[in-house]
């Protein structure tokens, strides 16, 4: 269950599809911990700005911008404005939750006895997967920046991974889901 969401993009006219008087103001959304997409009612008058967050749980009284989620939406049914600001949002929400995603580089196990979760990040072989291996034998990683100072040939390892997750969201045939959930 989703309780805050980043803002991806705004529509105070609504939706450009839609006709006449059913025409409400609309804003797109990704979900802080589990990565969903949402397309939400904002209150009348609220003024919502893109990469901010807002609440959208279950408690009324901590709803200030949002109204109710009108619906979860796939990432094929973004608006164009959303999508490019999505790899920004989600780098964004991965260096607020380094601890979270650290730990994955802390107790990433191998899938088969031939594939490791950690080869699914792009860009990531089987040589630096072994380094990652061997490194966090030796002690657990603590952050991004000591992820990147002890193996020299993998400098920014939170843009892989939001990378990662935009994978996830936008091709829903992987067979494979590290961080979105089906």
């Amino acid at each position: 269950m989703e309780d805050y969401a980043h803002i991806l993009d705004y529509l105070p006219q609504g939706l450009p599809t839609e006709r006449g008087f059913r025409r409400e103001p609309v804003a797109y959304a990704l979900g802080s911990t589990e990565f969903k997409l949402f397309e939400l009612v904002p209150k009348p008058g609220a003024i919502i700005t893109p990469g901010e967050v807002v609440y959208i749980g279950k408690d009324m009284d901590k709803r200030d911008k949002i109204l109710h989620v009108k619906r979860r939406v796939g990432y094929e049914e973004l608006n164009a404005g959303s999508q490019n600001e999505l790899p920004f949002v989600i780098l964004e929400v991965v260096k607020e939750n380094e601890p979270r995603f650290v730990q994955f580089f802390n107790e990433a196990e191998s899938i088969t006895t031939r594939y490791h979760v950690l080869e699914l990040l792009p860009g990531l072989g089987k040589k630096t997967m072994w380094a990652i291996l061997e490194e966090r034998k030796k002690a657990p990683f603590k952050s991004f920046a000591d992820i990147a100072a002890r193996i020299p040939t993998f400098k920014h390892p939170e843009k892989v991974v939001a990378k990662r997750i935009e994978v996830e969201l936008a091709d829903p045939s992987q067979k494979y889901r590290v961080f979105v959930p089906r």
